[in-house]
């Protein structure tokens, strides 16, 4: 018997307080990366609820704790990997299915998929269980990840995605120039417009360039806002 598996979403579990949605997508992504990368998201996160707790709020540090998380944890080949090659998933997948079965993966690998005649997207085709082999040992080399040795690296989906982390830190930096009871609202919507960036391949890529469109909306309103309140 042959079933199709996937690894469990690249999210940090459901979480209700702001200080633990911290800490839990801080603790994920110590395994998606390393504790550098972690203290990287706390940094921000933290300096942006220092400046809110002025305002007597805590809406713009929970977006953007949710979505520096949801950029730095890019679903990319080493991700694929680790979230495979975790025990985790094998665990379920014995617990789900019995009797004679054989997981098959599902991939495009984007250094050897064949494109789409029609749609230009790359191909998938299915891999055995040895491809688990694989994935272990693409799991260790996660510290390549953004390195001139990152072989994916030179993906342009990869090098969208490390960018939109870049222009992020741009905008909260902005924000932070700019925060007041005025300009409250319209810096969560700014720090909430990764929640936009869904899908993968060109699905992804015309929204982000609809959440680049609309962040150059935002950035204006923002400083307008703020000018605004001064001048008042």
């Amino acid at each position: 018997m042959q079933r199709f598996a996937a690894p469990a979403p690249s999210q940090a579990a459901a979480a209700r307080t702001l200080d633990e949605i911290i800490q839990r997508r801080s603790d994920f992504l110590v395994g998606y990366q390393n504790r550098r990368y972690a203290r990287r998201y706390r940094r921000l996160v933290q300096q942006v609820r220092a400046a809110e707790a002025a305002l007597g709020s805590t809406r713009l540090a929970e977006a953007v704790a949710r979505c520096y998380f949801k950029l730095m944890a890019y679903k990319d080949e080493y991700e694929v990997a680790r979230l495979y090659a975790d025990p985790a998933f094998m665990k379920t997948i014995n617990s789900t299915f019995e009797g004679d079965f054989e997981v098959n993966f599902h991939l495009a690998p984007p250094l050897t998929a064949k494109r789409d005649p029609l749609s230009g997207e790359p191909q998938k085709r299915a891999y055995g269980p040895a491809m688990m082999r694989r994935f272990r040992l693409l799991a260790r080399l996660k510290f390549l990840r953004g390195t001139f040795l990152d072989v994916f690296a030179y993906n342009p989906e990869r090098g969208a995605e490390r960018r939109l982390i870049g222009e992020y830190r741009a905008d909260i930096a902005a924000i932070l120039d700019n925060l007041s009871a005025e300009t409250l609202d319209t810096a969560v919507e700014l720090a909430s417009l990764p929640e936009q960036i869904r899908g993968y391949g060109h699905v992804k890529a015309r929204n982000i360039e609809a959440a680049r469109r609309r962040r150059e909306e935002l950035r204006q309103r923002l400083t307008a806002q703020d000018a605004g309140a001064v001048l008042a």
